[in-house]
C-alpha cells in the first residue's frame, strides 16, 4: 500500500486486526508521523492510529516556521536552539519542496528595552545593538554547517527600506537573519506517506480507547473505527506502544491506568491571517521586537497571505482551541504599535489557534515546577508504554529518533539513524520533476500561480495532480478565483491522501479555510460533490458533510463566526442538510 486512500485505510485496519506489530503509534500529528517513519525505516513492522484526521491538532496550527527559536537564546536554552537549528538544516535538505529559507527583519527602536524576550536590558538601552548582534552571531554559530545564511546588521535606512510597513520614527538600526518556512500539514502528510512507502499501516479516524495488558506489560491497544463504530472495537497487538498524542499525552497515560510521567502545561497560540497587501508584506518576515509580556510576534508571508502571531495563554480545555476577542485585541494592539498603517478587525481574513504541549520542568528538590520548556521528553511507564511530548514542529525527526533509540535498546539492536538523510515524499526526484510540472501545467492552461502552488505543496507528486487535469479538463478549474487551489486537488486528496470529510480537504489538504474570508463555506457544496463521486456518498451524506463543515467552520472562526453562513445553498438544500445532520447526531447518540 503506497497511497493513503480510503481503500488503503481499510486495508490498514484489516492488517491491524490480523497480525501483531512491532511498534504501534498512537497519534497522527507530526511527531507520531515521524515515529512511524523512523520505525519503518529501521525495519520494524509499524502501525499508526489517529482518532481524528492527520495533523488535526497542534500540527496544523503552527506559525509555519522551521526555526531554531531566537527567543530561547535569552533564556539560555542553548541545547534546544542548537538541536532545532540542526534539524532545520536537515529539513531544508530532506523536504526541499516543502521547506525553504526565509529572511527575517528585526528592527531596533530607540524605545526598545527588552527586544526578543531579553530579560534584563542595559540601562537606557545602551549597548542593546551589540547584545542583539552577539546573540544572532551565536545563533549562526550554533547552526554550524547547517546554517541557512549569516545574519548582518542593517543601517536605519536599510531597515526602513526592507520593512516599509513599519513606523520609521524611532528606528535606530536593524538586523536580518535567516530561518526556514514550511507547510505544517503537508509536511505531516509527506512524512506519513514516506512511512507508508516503507510498509507502515496508518489509519485516521481510528481512536485508541483502552489498552491491553498481559503480566503487567502493555501488549496492545483497543481501537475504534469512529466512522463505523457499529463494527465494534478491535484489538491491535504490538510489542512496543508509543504515545505520541502531543498535548493529550498526559491524558493518554492516565487512560492507560498509569501515573503520568509527563507533566504538560498546555499553552494556546493564536494567529491572525491577513492579505499580504494589507500589511505591506513582501517575501521577508518581520519581527515585532518587543511586547510587554516578553514574547516575540512575527509577521510572516505565507502562501497568498501574511500570518501574525503568536499568543501564549495557559489553558485547561484543550479540545477546541479558538481565538477569543482578547487574543485578537492583544495581537492587533501590538501590531498597531509598529505598523505605519492602522490595522482593524475588518482587515483580518481569518484566525486560527492551537495548543502547544509545554513541559513542566522541576529542579531537583523542588516540589513545584521551576519553568516551562519547549524541549521534548521520552518517558517509559511501568507497563512499558513509551510516551513522547514537548518539542517543536522543527524537531519532530529528532524526537522520533530518540523514541526509536529506546526501542532499539530494548531489542538489543545497534542504533541506526536512517532518517538523517532520508528524503521525504515529493522531494526525491523533485529537481527533475519540477520543469515537467511547469511544462505540463502550461500545456493544460493552468495559471502560473496554480502551477507554483502545486509545485510547492506536492513536489514531484504534483505530476499526479496534473495528470488528473489531463484526464478531465474540468478538474483544472480553480475552486475560488482568488486562490490557486483546483478541483483536481480534492480528487487527489481522496484518492491519495485519505481525505474523508469536507473539513479534511478545506482545512488541511488545502488551506482554503485559512486563506478565504468565508473559510471555504461558499464552496463546501462543490467540494462535497467532488468527494461524493470519489467516496460513494449518497445525497443525505453529502448534505450532512456540508452541514458538518459549516458548523466546524463557525466554531473555528471564533470572533468572526458571524461572517459565515449557518447553512449553504438554496433554502431546500439547507433544510435537507440541517435535518440530515440532526438525524445523524441522534443516531450517533
Amino acid at each position: 500500500m503506497e497511497d493513503v486512500n480510503r481503500a488503503g485505510r481499510q486495508a490498514a485496519l484489516d492488517a491491524m486486526r490480523a497480525a501483531a506489530f512491532d511498534v504501534l503509534v498512537i497519534g497522527g500529528g507530526i511527531t507520531g508521523a515521524g515515529v512511524a517513519l523512523d520505525a519503518a525505516a529501521r525495519g520494524y513492522r509499524v502501525g499508526l492510529v489517529e482518532r481524528g484526521d492527520f495533523a488535526s491538532g497542534t500540527s496544523s496550527a503552527s506559525t509555519k516556521l522551521v526555526h531554531g527559536g531566537i527567543r530561547y537564546l535569552p533564556e539560555f536554552d542553548i541545547a534546544l536552539v542548537r538541536e532545532a537549528l540542526v534539524e532545520r538544516g536537515r529539513l531544508l535538505r530532506n523536504a526541499s519542496h516543502l521547506v525553504h529559507p526565509l529572511a527575517f527583519v528585526l528592527p531596533l527602536y530607540a524605545s526598545s528595552r527588552h527586544p526578543v524576550g531579553l530579560r534584563i536590558g542595559p540601562p537606557f538601552g545602551i549597548g542593546l545593538g551589540m547584545i542583539l548582534d552577539a546573540g544572532l552571531w551565536v545563533y549562526d554559530v550554533l547552526a554550524g554547517k547547517h546554517n541557512v545564511g549569516e545574519h548582518r546588521r542593517l543601517s536605519r535606512e536599510q531597515t526602513v527600506q526592507r520593512a516599509p510597513s513599519l513606523v520609521p520614527e524611532g528606528i535606530k538600526t536593524g538586523y536580518i537573519y535567516y530561518d526556514g518556512q514550511t507547510d505544517d500539514t503537508r509536511l505531516t502528510m509527506a512524512v506519513l506517506r514516506t512511512a507508508i512507502a516503507r510498509g507502515a499501516q496508518v489509519a485516521n479516524y481510528a481512536a485508541a480507547v483502552r489498552f491491553a495488558f498481559e503480566g503487567g506489560r502493555m501488549t496492545g491497544v483497543w481501537v475504534r473505527d469512529t466512522l463505523s463504530p457499529e463494527a465494534g472495537d478491535m484489538l491491535v497487538r504490538a510489542r512496543h506502544v508509543v504515545n505520541a498524542t502531543g498535548v493529550w499525552a498526559e491524558q493518554t497515560e492516565r487512560m492507560a491506568g498509569e501515573s503520568p510521567e509527563l507533566h504538560i502545561a498546555p499553552s494556546k497560540g493564536v494567529h491572525l491571517v491577513f492579505d499580504r497587501a494589507t500589511l505591506g508584506i513582501g517575501e521577508e518576515a518581520i519581527v515585532l521586537p518587543e511586547t510587554e509580556d516578553g514574547r516575540i510576534i512575527f509577521v510572516v508571508p505565507w502562501l497568498s497571505s501574511a500570518l501574525v502571531g503568536t499568543t501564549d495563554t495557559p489553558v485547561r480545555d484543550i479540545e477546541q482551541p479558538v481565538a477569543t476577542d482578547d487574543d485578537v485585541d492583544y495581537l492587533l494592539d501590538h501590531l498597531n504599535r509598529y505598523m505605519r498603517k492602522r490595522i482593524s478587525r475588518d482587515d483580518i481574513v481569518t484566525s486560527f489557534a492551537g495548543n502547544r504541549p509545554l513541559l513542566r520542568v522541576w529542579r531537583r528538590g523542588n516540589s513545584k515546577p521551576s519553568r516551562l520548556s519547549r524541549s521534548h521528553e521520552v518517558v517509559e511507564s511501568d507497563a512499558g508504554m513509551l510516551s513522547v511530548s514537548g518539542g517543536k514542529l522543527t524537531t519532530y525527526r529528532r524526537m522520533a529518533q530518540d523514541v526509536l533509540d529506546r526501542i532499539d535498546r530494548r531489542e538489543k539492536r545497534p542504533l541506526a539513524h536512517p532518517t538523517l538523510k532520508l528524503s521525504l515524499r515529493g522531494s526525491r526526484d523533485w529537481a527533475e520533476a519540477r520543469p515537467q510540472v511547469r511544462a505540463q501545467g502550461r500545456a493544460l492552461g493552468l495559471a502560473e500561480a496554480v502551477i507554483d502552488h502545486l509545485s510547492g505543496a506536492y513536489g514531484s507528486d504534483a505530476l499526479g495532480v496534473v495528470a488528473l487535469v489531463d484526464h478531465d479538463a474540468s478538474l483544472g478549474k480553480q475552486l475560488l478565483p482568488n486562490l490557486p487551489y483546483i478541483a483536481a486537488e480534492v480528487v487527489y486528496a481522496c484518492r491519495e491522501e485519505m481525505a474523508l470529510t469536507v473539513e479534511d480537504v478545506l482545512q488541511r489538504r488545502t488551506h482554503i479555510a485559512l486563506e478565504d474570508r468565508l473559510r471555504g463555506t461558499g464552496i463546501a457544496s462543490t467540494v462535497a460533490r467532488l468527494m461524493a463521486a470519489e467516496l460513494g456518498w449518497d445525497a443525505p451524506e453529502e448534505a450532512r458533510q456540508v452541514s458538518a463543515y459549516l458548523a466546524s467552520a463557525r466554531l473555528h472562526a471564533g470572533p468572526f463566526a458571524d461572517r459565515l453562513p449557518v447553512v449553504a445553498g438554496d433554502p431546500e438544500a439547507a433544510v435537507t442538510a440541517r435535518n440530515s445532520f440532526a438525524a445523524g447526531d441522534q443516531a450517533a447518540q
